[in-house]
């Protein structure tokens, strides 16, 4: 019996205990001569349809199958060496269902923990200190999981001191299985599929799509800005901060957003190192909502309307929707908002249109009370559409306009405790200011209108491609509106990216509004140096990088630099620039981040004609469990413990900077949900006394979950022994065992073990 990663017509089905027999049929060049021996469990695993094939339907249950013989046109390929078993099946003997279909029985709930993500970022300069730290802790017991997530400011400098801790959120969640859903109760944001999506604290019910196949996966928001110096970036979501970094000068995209960041309008704030401050919003709302014919999808939410806006109050509401596929590809949908000075229904269509996209219509109806005791009454006509045509490389990504009469507002309008007002941004992130930065305004005297939003791009093939993102809100009485958009051109020659951006962002009410086009060009060294050798070194993992801006005050900057990565794992990188801008005339950075086994590390020094500042930055995680403490690389929501004995300093292939600590265990983080996660261990990072039966291993962790990877490792002296049995080599494939604990070696070649 060996246990084989087991791969049916190239999709990977799982990690399996499999018998195998001597044969003389062919089942690959590297088999050694063996033949897997299938059972009825075996046969349903891999998906087979064995009602179409009475002699199997009649076989036994542990009785051996020849697959070969038993399903015309299948074939097996087994490589012995890597453990792989490659099962080519007919498509039409296998049961139906969906691409990537894991049986819930095979989801793992995972192990009881205690766990703890932490970043904390720094500032110092000109006699100024400020300090960010954030947390997502939790406690995971069975298929429940507790969790808070918390935020603390600090600022020290010129005669002026402020501390704050900010609680963004506590709640405990849980998957319902038999309903392919998820339980939140406590603070969270609804879903935004139909409605805009708000925070609240209360308890939610929602399907999850996570538990469906690949195909019904959605999408993550993608946050792209142009920085004109060496800028601390922060996004906000519904009041809080939901990310917060440092991003070098030129155009920047962030991809990684924690997954459940994914609902409603993302706020984003550039803090520029010369004082200057860019601020816009990025609407998200996934593509039209449709459903496959037969599915349903539910989505309830009960609690007090949660806001990080002190503007705000939090009114109690329910909000229910609902999604149903239809036949002729036809999704209907609908939903109400309902509270004491708010009601909303929506009604809407979507449909699959082929070869010309998709699109979704809807329509809300809403009663309304604002601060003023004014009630309103209005409605918002609202049209989605999504398209790809590979023919000519466009991507409509997301296309939508919104209408809405001048009674129309929303439950975030309600929320308002006067009809005007401005938010502040009391965090001064190392230079105490005598105002605070407005960063956002509402006037409920000017209700909105009309609103269009884009995400378009376009392939040139060799050429690069081009993009645009972006959205135009009109409002009632005014003339004023909300612009923000952004177009840029990517591309490369020879090993060489280059990119053109422009960015152009309105706000009503806030005075600032700033236009800036920026130029990016990256050379890797190895294209001016022309090497062809085979042995990389630090040169090839090198980088020369120029940008330059312009903004619409006439402020100019440029900056040039070098930066790459060092080590083996290329896990230490670096970057050093010297440039100049407008305002504060000479300017450089330098900046050096190393992602260690037990955690990230990032430190900068930036420089002007006025000013020096360091800044750095330290992220990772804790682990409690049952064997003790584990520390890690910044965790994500879902994470694998593994679990080598023993094995120390081994590394994890395909994760970057992660090694066992001196125990053997370690953190592998973002872990993909209701999917197979492959663990391996590098073997060429072992020491010479250490073994391990199968260095692969494979979970199925279910949402929040922190699974257990569970390798075998034996620690001793290694032995090259020749065996012989009546002057012969022993048969290849035979095992050696030792009593006390069992299997120690295979069988390698010539009768030689070991």
């Amino acid at each position: 019996m060996y246990r084989v990663d087991l791969w049916r017509n190239d999709e990977f089905i799982g990690s399996q205990d499999i018998v195998f027999e001597s044969t003389t049929e062919n089942t690959g060049d590297k088999s050694g001569g063996l033949m897997p021996c299938f059972n009825q469990v075996l046969l349903e695993r891999i998906g087979l349809n064995s009602s179409a094939f009475p002699e199997l339907a009649q076989q036994q249950n542990n009785k051996c199958i020849n697959l070969l013989k038993a399903v015309p046109d299948a074939t097996i390929n087994f490589d012995f060496a890597a453990m792989r078993l490659n099962i080519t099946i007919p498509q039409i003997t296998l049961l139906s269902s969906a691409h990537g279909y894991i049986p819930p029985e095979e989801w793992d709930e995972g192990i009881p923990a205690l766990l703890l993500n932490y970043n904390f970022t720094g500032n110092r300069g000109n006699g100024n200190d400020s300090y960010f730290f954030s947390e997502l802790s939790g406690i995971n017991i069975g298929p429940w999981r507790l969790r808070n997530n918390g935020s603390w400011n600090y600022f020290r400098g010129n005669g002026y001191h402020s501390e704050q801790w900010n609680n963004i959120g506590t709640w405990v969640q849980r998957a319902i299985i038999p309903l392919k859903s998820e339980l939140v109760m406590g603070d969270g944001n609804t879903g935004s599929d139909i409605f805009d999506g708000v925070g609240f604290r209360g308890i939610r019910l929602y399907s999850s799509d996570n538990m469906y196949p690949d195909s019904q996966q959605g999408f993550a928001p993608t946050v792209r800005g142009i920085a004109r110096t060496a800028a601390q970036l922060t996004i906000r979501q519904n009041g809080f901060i939901i990310y917060q970094s440092y991003v070098s000068p030129g155009a920047f995209e962030i991809t990684d957003l924690h997954p459940t960041s994914s609902n409603g309008d993302l706020d984003v704030t550039i803090d520029e190192r010369d004082g200057n401050q860019q601020n816009y919003t990025i609407p998200y709302s996934t593509v039209p909502i449709l459903q496959r014919e037969g599915r349903f999808k539910f989505d309830l939410t009960a609690g007090d309307f949660r806001s990080g806006n002190s503007q705000q109050s939090s009114p109690f509401f329910f909000q229910g929707t609902a999604l149903g596929g239809l036949p002729q590809e036809f999704t209907a949908y609908g939903g109400t908002q309902l509270s004491a000075n708010y009601t909303a229904f929506l009604l809407g269509l979507g449909r699959n249109l082929g070869n010309w996209g998709a699109v979704s219509l809807d329509v809300t109806h809403a009663r309304s009370q604002l601060a003023d005791d004014s009630r309103h009454e209005g409605d918002s006509i609202r049209f989605l559409y999504a398209k790809s045509m590979n023919t000519f490389g466009t991507n409509f990504q997301l296309m939508g306009y919104r209408y809405s009469t001048q009674g129309f507002y929303t439950l975030d309008d309600v929320a308002y405790r006067r009809m005007e007002g401005y938010e502040y941004d009391y965090d001064y992130d190392g230079e105490h200011r005598d105002e605070p930065i407005i960063v956002n305004y509402h006037n409920l005297r000017f209700s909105r209108k009309d609103r269009l939003q884009l995400n378009i791009s376009q392939s040139l093939n060799d050429f690069g491609s081009l993009y645009i993102s972006g959205t135009h809100q009109k409002y009632w009485n005014t003339s004023d509106s909300d612009t923000w958009y952004q177009v840029g051109y990517t591309s490369s020659w020879v090993g060489i990216s280059y990119s053109l951006s422009f960015s152009w962002n309105e706000s009503v009410g806030i005075p600032d509004n700033e236009r800036i086009v920026g130029l990016n060009v990256s050379v890797p060294f190895n294209v001016l140096t022309k090497r062809r050798y085979t042995r990389e070194n630090a040169l090839d993992r090198a980088y020369a990088s120029f940008n330059a801006n312009r903004n619409s005050n006439g402020q100019n900057s440029w900056l040039a630099g070098v930066g790459g990565t060092l080590l083996e794992g290329h896990n230490l990188s670096y970057h050093v620039s010297q440039g100049d801008t407008s305002n504060n005339g000479y300017t450089g950075s330098a900046t050096a981040n190393w992602q260690a086994a037990y955690a990230t590390l990032g430190v900068g020094y930036n420089y002007d004609r006025d000013q020096h500042d360091v800044n750095w930055q330290l992220s990772g995680g804790v682990v409690g469990h049952e064997n003790g403490i584990t520390l890690s690389q910044p965790l994500g929501d879902t994470n694998v413990l593994i679990k080598a004995p023993g094995a120390g300093g081994v590394r994890i292939e395909n994760q970057t900077g992660i090694l066992t600590d001196w125990r053997g265990y370690a953190v592998m983080p973002y872990a993909t949900v209701y999917r197979y996660n492959r663990i391996a261990l590098d073997t060429n990072t072992m020491g010479n006394s250490i073994d391990v039966e199968k260095n692969i291993s494979s979970v199925v962790p279910t949402q929040g979950a922190l699974v257990r990877a569970n390798f075998d490792t034996r620690i001793g002296v290694r032995a090259l022994i020749t065996v012989t049995q009546g002057g012969k080599p022993v048969p290849f494939g035979s095992l050696v065992r030792e009593n006390s604990i069992g299997i120690t070696s295979m069988w390698v070649m010539t009768g030689k073990f070991i």
